[in-house]
């Protein structure tokens, strides 16, 4: 063949195929403006609402001018750490849900597909069962080390064979680790009653009774988390279009796919060590947020950001007064609501692709 004709040929190749085009980027950018909004009357209804209900001036002025002799401005006080720990772990289950999805190329794919959950989980029965571990400030190390573990050994397993970690394999893997690790942490529990009862009420997934102490040193690893996915669009556009066609565009798949997990650890396994393992956030917001972004993961991660902590936040709300004067902790709350919207999203089906 001529050079003349092998020219001619490159130049006739067909452009490689794009991610679809979602909404125009005008009502896209308008959409996060108001997933904003909500996300700031959320806040309010979280420093407000409770056992004991409180005006929206009087959160102003605790907020702007604090009087340590007034009850009410003490009662807003003792909500804020409540409030920006759901915020957080709300923004970090939403992103990583949304990454999550993107790395496994599966709707389906929460924290739990991995083994994410079940690690965190017996880590933190371990913890508590061999070394006494008693303090939320302690399972979040627990939980850290114990999500990363799980998700390094799902990667490694998946990883053996000709294809390598196929979305398959990691989901196939995931699922054979978590029931291997929750089979270990039942063990353990049914062979102490004391272990038992200091983790159910973390297993049970929430916000509440937590403070400063646990807050601030889960900070940098939620941080780095969050830069990490949220640098990952591009790349996760890449992947969704498959494995070869990302190879082709000059995508290191392996490494798109080990970046992306890094930051979706860090998040998880915080969150988790935080909050519990509260479910359907990180699967249901990416979902809901495809029908006002289209499959585009630059805009699917921000407004998962934002959108992800006014679920969690709202749940929490809703069970402050549902059962008065007791609670409902916000991982039930998340699971009643989020469960029926689910349905629904799949129901409705199109909107919902990858």
């Amino acid at each position: 063949m001529s050079p003349l004709t092998t020219t001619a040929v490159r130049t006739a190749a067909p452009p490689a195929p794009e991610i679809p085009p979602g909404p125009a980027r005008g009502p896209r950018a308008l959409w996060l403006l108001a997933a904003v909004v909500v996300l700031a009357l959320v806040t309010l209804a979280s420093f407000a609402i409770g056992a004991r209900g409180l005006a929206l001036d009087t959160v102003w002025q605790a907020l702007t001018r604090f009087d340590p002799g007034n009850g009410d401005h003490a009662v807003v006080h003792a909500r804020i750490p409540r409030t920006v720990l759901g915020l957080l772990a709300g923004a970090a289950l939403g992103l990583a849900g949304a990454a999550m999805q993107g790395v496994a190329r599966n709707p389906l794919a929460d924290p739990g597909i991995i083994g994410i959950n079940a690690g965190a989980a017996l880590a933190v029965v371990a913890g508590i069962y061999v070394f006494g571990v008693s303090s939320l400030s302690g399972y979040i190390w627990f939980a850290f080390l114990g999500a990363a573990a799980a998700a390094v050994v799902v990667y490694l397993i998946a990883s053996l064979g000709r294809d390598g970690a196929t979305p398959v394999k990691l989901a196939l893997a995931g699922a054979a680790l978590s029931a291997g690790l929750v089979s270990l942490m039942n063990v353990i529990l049914v062979s102490s009653r004391d272990t038992l009862d200091r983790f159910r009420f973390w297993q049970v997934g929430g916000i509440a009774g937590r403070d400063w102490s646990v807050i601030l040193p889960a900070l940098p690893s939620l941080l780095l988390g969050a830069a990490i996915v949220l640098a990952t669009g591009r790349m996760l556009n890449n992947l969704a279009l498959g494995d070869d066609i990302a190879r082709g565009l000059g995508q290191r798949v392996g490494l798109a796919r080990g970046i992306t997990a890094l930051g979706i650890v860090l998040l998880c396994g915080t969150a988790t060590a935080l909050a519990g393992p509260v479910g359907f956030v990180g699967l249901i917001i990416p979902h809901a947020v495809r029908f006002l972004t289209g499959p585009d993961y630059r805009w699917i991660l921000p407004f998962s950001l934002v959108l992800a902590p006014a679920l969690l936040l709202a749940a929490d709300v809703i069970g402050r007064v549902i059962l008065l004067p007791g609670e409902v902790p916000a991982g039930i709350m998340t699971a009643l609501v989020g469960a029926p919207v689910f349905v629904w999203l799949v129901r409705r089906g199109k909107g919902a692709g990858l």
